[in-house]
């Protein structure tokens, strides 16, 4: 039976190593989606002006909501939503694929010899691409209703990592497990959305009441929602010693995982 390295080296090094393949998989999965329609990939641009219409009327002109106090016009409450719904979105879409990852790459599993690890880094390069086209609609959103966009924009790349971590972490484990329990692909599908609401997308974690606020905190996707709307919408930058330590935690959690794919990845084939 063949050793799989289970070390943070080997993390980096596979990503290297298949650096090309990742990327003409990953073109492969952004291209394919849109096949056989009329406007092709250009729905990518369409989907998220529409989902920032659709919740703009709905919360602003339905509900009437505010945002903690902070939100004064629609169009400011509209750009502080769509930004959370970006990035959760981004964690959405490739933790739901997770469990099925492996399951449905059986031929890379069982005939050819294939580096089954970049499975959930081409998800996330699928998310990440959808993501960059959402939030270039919002900074055209931005620069139309409030002008340039803030300097501290240039944090993104860097204020991403750690949910770039949490999620190839957790889409290692996920795709581990939905081969040998099937029932996690339901479960994932169950907790998802329900994470949703218990995520800072639709509100401030600053309008809750204080005893709760810690524990809302602890939901991982917390941070990253906070840290990117500072850094997008008001210009701040975000605790940097609070970033360390999420960062270091998920960095932590995603070679932890890595390790756990590659130690379970040997029984795959017999199972499929």
């Amino acid at each position: 039976m063949q050793d799989f390295s289970a070390s943070p080296r080997e993390m980096v090094a596979s990503f290297w190593r298949n650096r090309q393949l990742i990327k003409a998989l990953v073109q492969r999965d952004v291209i394919g989606r849109y096949k056989g329609s009329y406007l092709g990939i250009l729905w990518s641009f369409f989907n998220p002006i529409l989902m920032l219409a659709v919740y703009t009327f709905v919360f602003s002109v339905v509900f009437k909501a505010r945002w903690s106090g902070i939100s004064e016009t629609k169009t400011e409450f509209a750009l502080i939503l769509f930004v959370g719904l970006i990035v959760f979105n981004l964690f959405s879409e490739c933790i739901t694929k997770a469990p099925n990852l492996i399951i449905s790459n059986v031929n890379y599993v069982k005939k050819v010899i294939f580096p089954l690890e970049i499975l959930p880094v081409v998800s996330l390069g699928s998310g990440l691409f959808h993501m960059i086209i959402s939030l270039i609609v919002c900074s055209l959103f931005h620069l139309l209703f409030f002008g340039p966009m803030p300097w501290s924009v240039l944090l993104l790349p860097l204020v991403l990592l750690p949910l770039i971590f949490f999620i190839l972490g957790l889409s290692w484990c996920l795709a581990s497990l939905g081969v040998y329990f099937r029932d996690i692909s339901q479960v994932v599908m169950v907790s998802v959305p329900a994470l949703m609401f218990l995520s800072p997308v639709f509100y401030s974690i600053n309008s809750l009441p204080k005893w709760l606020q810690p524990i809302l905190a602890l939901n991982p996707v917390a941070p990253s929602i906070e840290f990117i709307r500072q850094i997008f919408i008001w210009g701040e930058t975000p605790s940097w010693y609070f970033f360390s330590i999420y960062f270091f935690c998920t960095l932590i959690f995603s070679f932890i995982s890595f390790m756990w794919f590659q130690l379970t990845r040997k029984g795959f084939a017999d199972v499929l």
